[in-house]
């Protein structure tokens, strides 16, 4: 068996009943690749059982290595924290919530030896609800309109890269940390396999619609500045209808006497005031972006460590 270190990262959120079979099944499958693996858990502040979970865990074996963040950071930090502190030449990220299959870490390792920097994964089919399969399928499209790329809704959440990748990913510092997309932009020699998405072992997704948009949102404005573009060509629009219009109400007042109705005039303007509104609030999320850029503040802050 070929000597390499393996560090498979998997944030861990309001799952202190999914903890346990998690290491189980992640051990099983890292055991045929290496005997020099570790499972790093980031537990994300999620005020349930989990950490108790992780540190009985990390008592029976050292291969389990646990991080508690002070509170709830967000799984793409949570990854971020992962990466600091895990030591693999290979290293695998994946959802703690079992829907990947862990023993597709196999085949991404084998990739990896193939020569490959980052192994993507996607998915044979989703098994999510019919309200999230919509939502995702409208975000994909969405997407691919505002920021001029496309994102493939049966694209993984696990995937797979070497060192030289993870101190790449690292130098990073922006706060939108969509760790896929990222790790797509820094290039590199990529592929990608397929894998069975499985029903959640347990409990429901922690997913809210709130969150989902706010993530859409992110994805949106950290990828793109076509929404400020488009803003642009809308005004540009309006202001050359509203010129018409006015032309042809003057046209028609000199040649029939035509005067516009207060309807028409109210509806022109709450039309009007409504794509300023949207405007201002699509410069707003960019100016937000970057206040919370030059803040500088840390992305994440570390409580607790177990057998790091």
């Amino acid at each position: 068996m070929e000597q390499i270190k393996l560090s498979i990262i998997s944030p861990v959120y309001k799952a202190a009943t999914i903890v346990d079979e998690l290491v189980k099944r992640i051990g099983a499958a890292a055991d045929k690749i290496t005997d020099d693996y570790e499972i790093v858990l980031v537990e994300d502040g999620g005020g349930d059982d989990s950490w108790e979970r992780i540190l009985e865990n990390a008592k029976i074996t050292n291969k389990v290595k646990g991080i508690k963040l002070s509170r709830n950071f967000g799984q793409h930090y949570a990854i971020t924290a992962g990466l600091q502190f895990c030591s693999g030449d290979y290293i695998i990220i994946m959802d703690c919530d079992l829907q990947d299959n862990p023993n597709a870490i196999v085949d991404l390792v084998a990739k990896l030896k193939d020569g490959y920097d980052i192994v993507f994964t996607k998915r044979i089919a989703r098994e999510h609800g019919l309200f999230k399969k919509i939502t995702g399928f409208l975000y994909n499209k969405l997407i691919s309109i505002l920021a001029d790329k496309r994102f493939d809704i049966n694209g993984g959440s696990m995937v797979a890269f070497n060192k030289k990748v993870a101190q790449a990913f690292l130098q990073l510092n922006e706060r939108d940390r969509l760790y896929v997309q990222l790790l797509k932009w820094v290039g590199f020699s990529q592929t990608h396999i397929f894998v069975q998405h499985d029903k959640r072992f347990e409990g429901k997704s922690s997913y809210t619609l709130y969150k989902m948009i706010s993530l859409a949102l992110q994805g949106l404005t950290s990828h793109s500045n076509k929404l400020l573009k488009l803003s642009i060509y809308f005004g540009f629009i309006i202001s050359l209808l509203s010129f018409l219009i006015g032309f042809a109400i003057i046209l028609l007042y000199f040649m029939n006497g035509f005067s516009p109705g207060w309807p028409s005039i109210f509806v022109a303007i709450s039309f009007a005031a409504g794509l300023i509104l949207l405007s201002n609030g699509i410069l707003g999320l960019y100016i937000g972006k970057a206040f919370e850029q030059v803040k500088n503040r840390p992305l994440y802050i570390v409580d607790k460590k177990i057998n790091l």
